[in-house]
């Protein structure tokens, strides 16, 4: 790592914009060989102050709530596709302000809302419907959208032909950080199950958890299906990652406050799995330091301590080939995706600062919170 963290105020997210360009040819390399339009999921990355860059590749985002979708709007101002599990009545015209694509998760929510979806006189938004193809391979259920009575999309057995008069596209959404192998064998399942009805459909929509950035991904897979599946159905294709895109380009910069000794040594950081990387605790899984190694490998490990009073606040066990001590600088890996939008202020602490680093800026701040951001969410 090239970029001086000493200049860096503690905790921080900083994103490495040159990382960040990397993704993003990858991903558009795809689009250029392929005609598919590759959005960003706001769910895993949001740090607006990047979307003009993002904006130069990508062709727009993809939202699950009104905020999002505000979101993608205002800052990047491109095509903005929305999907929920249910939409809110009292936020629904305004939503329609924001989106060009709207996909529904029930025939229901469809039928309720078509006719408003309709009478926008505007704009022409499309609308789809989500389905569930019952396959995933997913091990995680928490992760797994088609996982046993999940309430996301429509099964074969609830699909209803008689209800797709102005219905666009067709959405599925099965995948969590996997290889284009998967999505190959989904769309086998996708096809057996809802193939008559994607032709006359305008775009069919591969959901998110394409891996397309990480440097075992398979893009020779992804491509053929794609055309595969345009050849087959004259649909255009949309792809929605959200971890593609920040995949390996940031990282949290944390310090040791404390030392202490339970049987082993014990580092407390000023950060936190619970509040600064919650999907530590959730997924879960162990996020890379620089310069570290797993318990043992090197002469001195220590368990990793968050500043909160949640007793499973533990980050995990690393070791190190010197000793910590109380004001040593920690880096954790790929911390750029799903922590930023998950992050959240239990017991007060604060959150983490955000800075980017540019060839052309070096280091920016682009924010840093206080106290204010804390005592106005609650009351």
């Amino acid at each position: 790592m090239d970029i001086d963290i000493s200049a860096l105020p503690s905790p921080c997210y900083i994103i490495d914009e040159r990382l960040l360009i990397k993704n993003l040819e990858v991903l558009n390399s795809v689009q250029e060989r392929t005609g598919a339009s590759i959005l960003l999921a706001l769910k895993g990355f949001s740090m607006f102050s990047v979307f003009p860059l993002v904006g130069q590749y990508l062709k727009g985002v993809t939202s699950s709530s009104l905020f999002e979708a505000r979101l993608g709007y205002e800052k990047m101002g491109k095509e903005v596709h929305a999907y929920a599990p249910a939409y809110i009545d009292g936020e629904f015209d305004e939503l329609l302000g924001y989106v060009d694509h709207l996909v529904f998760n029930s025939f229901d929510q469809w039928n309720k809302y078509k006719d408003k979806v309709k009478n926008v006189h505007s704009k022409k938004i499309e609308c789809g419907i989500r389905v569930n193809p019952e396959y995933s391979e997913i091990e995680t259920p928490l992760y797994d959208p088609c996982y046993d009575h999940s309430r996301l999309g429509v099964t074969l057995s609830n699909f209803r032909p008689e209800d797709l008069e102005g219905i666009d596209g067709i959405h599925f959404h099965t995948m969590c950080e996997q290889n284009s192998d998967t999505l190959e064998r989904t769309v086998k399942v996708v096809e057996e199950k809802f193939g008559e009805y994607i032709h006359g459909m305008k775009w069919l929509n591969l959901g998110g958890g394409h891996h397309i950035t990480r440097p075992d991904y398979d893009i020779e897979t992804l491509v053929r299906t794609i055309l595969y599946l345009k050849e087959k159905y004259s649909v255009d294709i949309y792809l929605e990652p959200g971890e593609a895109i920040a995949l390996n380009t940031g990282y949290l910069v944390a310090t040791v406050l404390d030392i202490v000794d339970n049987g082993m040594n014990i580092a407390i950081l000023d950060t936190s799995a619970e509040c600064h990387m919650p999907d530590v605790l959730a997924m879960p899984y162990r996020p890379s330091i620089i310069d570290a190694g797993t318990p043992g490998e090197y002469e001195h490990t220590y368990r990793l301590g968050g500043m909160t009073c949640l007793a499973g606040d533990v980050i995990g066990d690393y070791s190190f080939k010197e000793p910590l001590k109380p004001g040593d600088k920690l880096v954790f890996c790929d911390m750029g995706h799903y922590t930023m939008v998950k992050n959240h202020m239990f017991n007060g602490v604060n959150l983490p600062s955000i800075a980017t680093y540019s060839e052309a800026d070096g280091i920016k701040i682009i924010r840093q919170f206080s106290y204010e951001d804390y005592s106005s969410r609650l009351s």
